[in-house]
């Protein structure tokens, strides 16, 4: 494990360890550290949590139609599988609006590959992810407690 490109993310079912993948998205990649080492995730829910599919956050408005006040980045799509544990950047309509919203597939979604920028997976504590409230928003959804870079921790 590559400290530098881990990041330990505490949910209230506990703690999701993520494999960085800056050889697919080294821009997205970036991003995630830069945003997780400024507490930006800290405290923002999941609010859109679909069994079956997927679990999207990282809106600090926690309404799905916010990210950071960095500029958007350019899509860095990779052949990657968008399977069980993947997280990928969030986006609108245009290919490159991804900001500071991410998803983590429950499931095969295939039909998004080629589609959205894959930056990580997830090693360690996918049953935390499985555990979260469910709704587009859920009635009380659940939160990112903290999110950190392993090799700061």
């Amino acid at each position: 494990m590559d400290p530098e490109n881990t990041i330990h993310m505490a949910l209230e079912a506990g703690t999701v360890a993520i494999k960085l993948r800056p050889d697919l998205a080294p821009q997205h990649v970036a991003r995630i550290k830069d945003l997780a080492r400024e507490g930006f995730y800290d405290g923002v829910v999941f609010h859109r949590v679909i069994p079956g599919f997927m679990a999207q956050g990282g809106d600090p408005t926690g309404t799905g139609t916010s990210g950071s006040s960095k500029p958007n980045l350019p899509a860095e799509f990779s052949r990657e599988p968008h399977i069980r544990g993947v997280c990928s950047m969030a986006r609108t309509a245009n290919p490159n609006s991804a900001n500071s919203q991410f998803f983590i597939c429950f499931d095969d979604a295939t039909f998004l590959d080629g589609q959205y920028t894959v930056w990580g997976e997830v090693i360690e504590g996918m049953e935390h992810v499985d555990a979260l409230p469910t709704g587009e928003p859920p009635r009380s959804p659940g939160r990112i407690l903290s999110m950190k870079v392993a090799a700061d921790a």
